[in-house]
């Protein structure tokens, strides 16, 4: 019975879709622009799966001359440089206190509406239709969607330097902790049978 027991744990565990994902991917400036380079790639989502995007806040790149590098949030505010690197290693500007960024307005492209220099992502099956992710996103993957792929958000990429890196965690649809509960539920009930008998 034993036996019996462990072939069914192993059989239900094989049958529960867990997809647990986290990782890291470098978004550049100039390569993964909007109006010119290509989006990282993301590893595919199963359709239900919760996601969420998350950038360090200063982390910084640049939409090209002075002032103009802001978070992934964009350029929606007057920033100044501290001196060193950001937490990616991109230098702004040596010295202390010299604005480096400030409010460039908005950009409309792909059916949105966003500051230059956002962190945006569309997904492959509709590559030219974008959203906004910014420093910290929430989202579930739909029936229409496969890869995600990150972007930095503008008009002209011509002179953008620097990168991000972005964090991307999978976390597994709210069924799939029913069904292992349901599962362990059931060994249970099982194992407590033949003690039973």
């Amino acid at each position: 019975m034993t036996n019996k027991l462990m072939g069914l744990a192993l059989l239900f565990a094989s049958l529960i879709p867990v997809q647990s994902m986290a990782a890291v991917y470098q978004v550049k400036a100039y390569d993964n622009s909007t109006s010119g380079g290509t989006g990282v790639a993301v590893a595919a989502f199963n359709v239900g799966d919760a996601f969420t995007v998350s950038v360090n806040p200063l982390d910084l790149w640049n939409a090209g001359a002075l002032p103009r590098w802001s978070n992934a949030d964009g350029l929606t505010g007057n920033l100044f440089a501290t001196g060193g690197a950001d937490t990616n290693g991109d230098l702004p500007s040596g010295t202390p206190g010299v604005q480096i960024g400030q409010s460039f307005g908005t950009w409309s492209q792909g059916g949105l509406v966003a500051p230059y220099g956002a962190l945006v992502g569309a997904w492959d099956t509709t590559p030219s239709s974008y959203f906004l992710i910014g420093t910290n996103f929430a989202g579930v993957a739909t029936a229409s969607t496969t890869n995600l792929k990150l972007y930095y958000f503008d008009s002209n990429f011509g002179d953008n330097t620097g990168s991000i890196l972005v964090n991307v965690t999978a976390v597994p649809e709210p069924e799939t902790y029913a069904m292992l509960l349901a599962g362990l539920g059931l060994i249970g009930f099982m194992s407590r049978r033949r003690r039973n008998n």
